[in-house]
């Protein structure tokens, strides 16, 4: 989809008027919308937030947002009183409403904003929508990384790339002067109507489809839930003649997984390797389609490697429905928080769809959240060797709700443990085979594997006694053992090694 119809999309899907916050400074401070926001961010966290925070802290740290956006102003809590005082006078004073009247707080702090709005040129440049997102800019400097606010339009976008576009499912390419499907998203509307890759497609709502418009093409492909698009379409090898084909849009979630094949040297066998960008609401289905059919292909795949590098997480959920096709058993993840609601345990429960499969985990120092879930899932097991570098560190989850002006709130409401007790957070995922420290350092590894011995076992076994809260001079001295770095070609030399080398592929599993 081209960025001009993405942005048409988002204009239909959001209110009237959401997209032209800014222009509110024209016509004076939303009090109002800003007291609404503030009320129920305020309202949502205080039960939720890791570290207990009241509600009065939680307002004077956002209303600093103010100082952020124009320093001569200073909104303090005095005597009782919300206070703001500009250089040389007191702009205004609020009465401080009872500690726990969230509401109450998120209309003071709005009164507080537009007494500094009028008296601001800063603050009426900044608008109403600038208000709000500098007093969670703010509030959220004194929270973890992760918890964050997204304002309407970002919002907006972010929903798109997890629920997924209204379209077709399939993407066109070019074949000679000839436009064909090039690639058909499962469980699609393409999918659905049994459109498949190659197939030509002539015309496309009763207009000619021409090699030459195919960017055009592709675009108009997307468009509103639930409209129709009708490709004329025809067999390339003439074995029927052209038809119709109606397409209902519908919401497709971007495609995250990307299979491949590829030869184990000096073995000569298949192995089946799975790449997973991103998990959406859509990336479990493309998980178990792409493994099944993987794992059908002539002669079967001797084993499995799921690539991770890169991968920044996304939805749980999905992470936690990939871990339980591939283990027989056995504890996935556990969350861990203050709110009785934040605290899980995830099990596996649907049982190894590849019949014990031998497996490799790649992953680097940009594999994060769900991603770290599912390869200490898959590590601590015994499940799969992680070969690659220290990863991300992000062991947190964040419980994530709507706010009155379009905007979300991310709030950081639990923390992972592995399944064996470990904390993600900070830590990481410690590979078993490391290849950030250089050929030489993995030829000695792979050497030792080959005698029986893992050189990363020290790390690991330090890695899985840890703790949290874990001193971070510890988490330091372990993660160096393997420093984050960028995937590479490394990785695949040692996932081929380890796929053909059967003793060495036992010896690098956990104990």
């Amino acid at each position: 989809m081209n960025r001009s119809a993405l942005l048409l999309l988002i204009c239909i899907i959001l209110p009237a008027g959401m997209l032209s916050q800014p222009a509110a400074a024209s016509s004076g401070f939303d009090t109002a919308t800003a007291a609404s926001v503030w009320a129920a961010a305020l309202n949502y966290i205080e039960p939720r937030s890791l570290q207990q925070l009241s509600v009065p802290q939680m307002s004077i740290w956002g209303l600093q947002g103010l100082t952020a956006l124009d320093p001569d102003l200073n909104a303090t809590l005095q005597d009782g009183q919300i206070r703001l005082y500009s250089p040389d006078q007191l702009l205004i004073a609020v009465a401080a409403p009872p500690p726990s009247d969230a509401v109450a707080w998120g209309a003071a702090a709005a009164a507080v904003a537009a007494a500094g709005y009028s008296a601001s040129p800063a603050l009426q440049a900044a608008g109403t929508q600038g208000l709000i997102s500098s007093f969670f800019d703010e509030l959220f400097n004194h929270f973890d990384p992760y918890s964050r606010y997204e304002p309407p339009l970002q919002a907006a976008q972010d929903q798109l790339m997890i629920t997924g576009i209204a379209g077709t499912g399939l993407t066109l390419g070019r074949q000679g002067n000839y436009v064909v499907i090039a690639t058909v998203t499962e469980d699609s509307p393409a999918s659905e109507a049994g459109l498949s890759p190659g197939t030509l497609v002539i015309a496309i709502d009763g207009q000619a489809a021409y090699a030459s418009q195919l960017a055009k093409l592709n675009a108009n492909l997307s468009g509103i839930l639930g409209s129709t698009v009708t490709l004329r379409v025809e067999d390339p090898a003439g074995g029927s003649p052209a038809a119709d084909v109606v397409l209902t849009r519908a919401y497709v979630p971007p495609q995250t997984v990307f299979p491949e094949m590829f030869t184990s040297r000096p073995a000569a066998q298949n192995f089946l390797a799975l790449k997973i960008t991103g998990f959406n609401k859509g990336t479990s289905d493309q998980f178990s389609a792409a493994l099944v059919n993987g794992l059908g292909q002539v002669p079967a795949p001797a084993g499995l490697v799921i690539d991770l590098r890169g991968n920044r997480g996304g939805v749980l959920r999905q992470a936690v429905l990939i871990a339980d096709t591939l283990l027989p058993a056995g504890t996935i993840a556990a969350a861990a928080g203050r709110d009785p609601d934040a605290d899980q345990k995830f099990a596996a429960e649907g049982g190894d769809i590849t019949a014990g499969l031998p497996m490799v985990v790649l992953v680097d120092g940009q594999t994060a959240s769900a991603a770290e879930i599912l390869a200490a899932a898959l590590a601590d097991n015994r499940r799969a060797v992680v070969v690659g570098s220290a990863t991300l560190g992000k062991g947190l989850v964040q419980a994530v709700t709507s706010l009155p002006d379009g905007g979300e709130l991310f709030i950081t409401w639990s923390r992972v443990l592995a399944p064996r007790g470990w904390p993600l957070q900070t830590l990481g995922v410690i590979p078993q085979l490391c290849t950030s420290l250089g050929a030489q350092n993995l030829s000695a590894q792979i050497n030792a594997l080959r005698a029986g011995t893992d050189l990363m076992a020290a790390a690991d076994a330090k890695a899985r006694a840890g703790r949290a809260p874990m001193p971070i001079d510890m988490i330091l001295a372990i993660r160096n053992t393997c420093p984050a770095d960028i995937g590479g070609d490394l990785d695949i030399s040692a996932a081929r090694f380890l796929m053909a080398t059967p003793a060495a592929y036992q010896a690098a599993l956990l104990p």
